[in-house]
């Protein structure tokens, strides 16, 4: 039987943890409240309660040779990865894994103003929570160097699917700037996503860097139009930049500042993947049918 951990078991890792138990493996994860832990005992998960901000409250893990799975998040703020480094401090050479893939960010690479990117396109971050992102995978590569385990660093772009819809922003008024003055980003559908995860574990070489998106750039404009459209909804009001400039928050502000137009052929070349959902459209069309009582709810919710 095989041993995966998974820190930091929020939607993506109870999917990963899944399918993984599907598998017939033995799945550890960490939870940060204790009201998490009965959602993992009950998909057959071992929880362990863990607060990776408190370096004094963390378990002993028991990690040493398995494979695992980085999905926490950096903490607010500062643009070190305080959590990460915690992290670091826990492994040891009597207890570290054989392999680690961490789930980062396309925000690494900062504003490429459209430009096609790839994984070696120079990191340029420019918010905070870029420059964490950055901290994260540096503060990893050197301690993978150090210990000797393999990592594999996913840089992964918007993700979307079943229960990730912005559907409630929608009802709400959500407004967006307009097509022509939306900056290009990327997608990659979360079924996608956990099919990446599990493949860059089993053939991911140690080094190895992936851009994870489905490979046709979009904006976030003609995305919320397109969910819109979708579920039969009022499109979102569009905005010049100097309207949204007034009325918008400055984190999305500092999302929309951003372009990039990303590749993920190194992704499917060197994994031998095949995305379900290598467009927008095709991946929709599948949340479609999950989401109607959800639709409904929000529905109800809102009158």
């Amino acid at each position: 039987m095989k041993n995966y951990t998974i820190i930091g078991c929020g939607d993506i890792g109870k999917r990963v943890a899944k399918e993984l138990l599907a598998q017939g493996c033995r799945v550890q994860a960490t939870v940060r409240h204790v009201d998490d832990v009965a959602q993992l005992e009950d998909i057959g998960v071992i929880p362990v309660v863990a607060d990776f901000d408190r370096r004094e409250d963390l378990p002993c893990l028991a990690i040493d040779r398995q494979q695992l799975f980085y999905f926490m998040p950096p903490q607010g703020g500062g643009t070190i990865d305080a959590r990460m480094a915690n992290f670091c401090r826990m492994l040891a050479p009597d207890n570290c894994p054989q392999r680690i893939v961490y789930m980062s960010t396309s925000g690494v690479y900062g504003d490429c103003k459209g430009a096609l990117v790839t994984e070696e396109t120079p990191l340029n971050p420019q918010t905070s929570r870029a420059k964490r992102r950055v901290s994260a995978e540096t503060q990893l590569q050197e301690t993978a160097r150090e210990l000797g385990f393999n990592l594999i660093i996913l840089r992964v772009t918007g993700i979307y699917g079943p229960g990730r819809l912005p559907l409630a922003q929608l009802h709400k008024g959500h407004q967006v700037l307009r097509p022509e003055d939306s900056p290009e980003t990327n997608r990659i559908h979360s079924q996608d996503l956990v099919r990446i995860c599990l493949a860059a574990m089993e053939r991911g070489y140690p080094g190895d860097i992936f851009n994870v998106c489905d490979g046709q750039p979009g904006s976030m404009s003609e995305y919320f139009i397109a969910v819109a459209d979708l579920f039969s909804l009022p499109r979102p009001q569009q905005l010049s930049w100097d309207e949204a400039r007034q009325v918008m928050n400055p984190l999305t502000l500092s999302f929309l500042q951003e372009s990039r137009r990303m590749t993920n052929r190194k992704l499917l070349d060197k994994l031998g993947l095949e995305l379900l959902y290598p467009t927008l459209k095709e991946g929709l069309e599948a949340c479609r049918q999950p989401h109607h009582e959800q639709i409904a709810a929000i529905s109800r919710h809102r009158h």
